[in-house]
């Protein structure tokens, strides 16, 4: 089968696209035809090695626990193993297989069932693949970390690209008053979303203009920890979803000290793939209740050139790489 492989750490010039061993699933795996991957911050943050951190989880000197990125699969089982009861042969599903290895810019992958769920019929392969890192992030990191309530205020920095254009949805959907920061060309979009009031980061420092938000979800940007902090409401909460390497040390370190000495609390999200979450963002993404944004597409041989353009941060929602028809 064919793959998009990388054996070192550095620019999407390391990833290639060679011919390796098609996988069997194992007793308790199934075995997809990828139809359609999208491309997500982690997988160039691991091709880069991007904090560094990656090299303690991925091998120190050069990738050896992950060959192939991507790690939103939307596609067809082909095969099971005698274990599995959930699918079947036909079964069109799509899921997280970041725990698993990555493996998504490829034309088979072999998971776990518990990562995948049924795709919805009224849906693409496109919308689904779309959802599982990006929706996932931006729901936990609304919900749970952030513990949003209705009639909250939130702001959502780096609401252009795909965990935002989803946190602007759920933070609506559960009932948050909600301020978009994007650029000049994205704001159009941020309204169809459902934003409530847009901030162009080219124009404005929100962080400056003395406004006060209950959630501010940093997705990406670069203000300090301080400059977030003070913009919270005396009981506020800023969640650190994405980012640059200092904002994420800042968040990690000095976040749970200054998080002790005030009611502003300062939080690093984290999420992990699991079934029931995967089902409720499903179930959403069906009724219309969100959609996905979905920016290019690109081929599996385009992986490279795909990964490049979500690295330099000018996403409008997701990138979709379209592995088969």
């Amino acid at each position: 089968m064919k793959a998009i492989v990388y054996e070192n750490y550095g620019s999407p010039d390391v990833l290639q696209i060679k011919e390796v061993e098609k996988p069997n699933p194992k007793e308790n795996e199934i075995l997809i035809k990828v139809r359609t991957a999208s491309v997500n911050a982690a997988d160039w943050r691991m091709m880069r090695a991007d904090p560094f951190l990656v090299r303690l989880y991925a091998g120190l000197f050069k990738p050896k626990k992950i060959s192939i990125l991507g790690a939103d699969v939307a596609g067809t089982v082909e095969a099971v193993g005698r274990n599995i009861t959930k699918f079947r042969p036909g079964d069109d599903v799509f899921g997280d297989v970041s725990a698993s290895g990555f493996g998504a810019f490829a034309e088979y992958k072999c998971s776990k069932e518990d990562e995948f769920v049924l795709k919805p019929s009224n849906l693409s392969f496109e919308d689904v693949a779309a959802l599982p890192l990006a929706g996932m992030t931006a729901l936990h990191s609304i919900r749970d970390f952030g513990k949003v309530q209705s009639g909250q205020k939130v702001l959502i920095n780096g609401a252009s690209g795909g965990v935002g254009t989803f946190a602007i949805q759920l933070a609506k959907y559960f009932g948050a008053e909600v301020t978009a920061v994007c650029s000049t060309s994205k704001k159009d979009t941020a309204v169809s979303l459902g934003a409530d009031h847009v901030i162009d980061y080219t124009k404005e420092d929100f962080t400056r203009n003395g406004k006060k938000y209950d959630l501010i979800l940093g997705v990406n940007g670069f203000h300090s920890i301080f400059e977030y902090k003070n913009s919270l409401t005396p009981k506020g909460r800023y969640v650190m979803a994405g980012g640059g390497t200092a904002q994420l040390f800042q968040a990690l370190l000095l976040g749970p000290f200054l998080s002790l000495f005030s009611d502003r609390k300062i939080v690093t999200a984290s999420s992990q793939p699991n079934q029931k979450d995967l089902i409720f963002l499903s179930e959403l993404l069906q009724s219309g209740k969100i959609k996905s944004v979905i920016d290019r597409r690109y081929t599996l041989d385009e992986v490279p050139e795909a990964v490049r353009y979500v690295e330099e941060g000018h996403a409008g929602g997701k990138v979709i790489i379209q592995v088969s028809s």
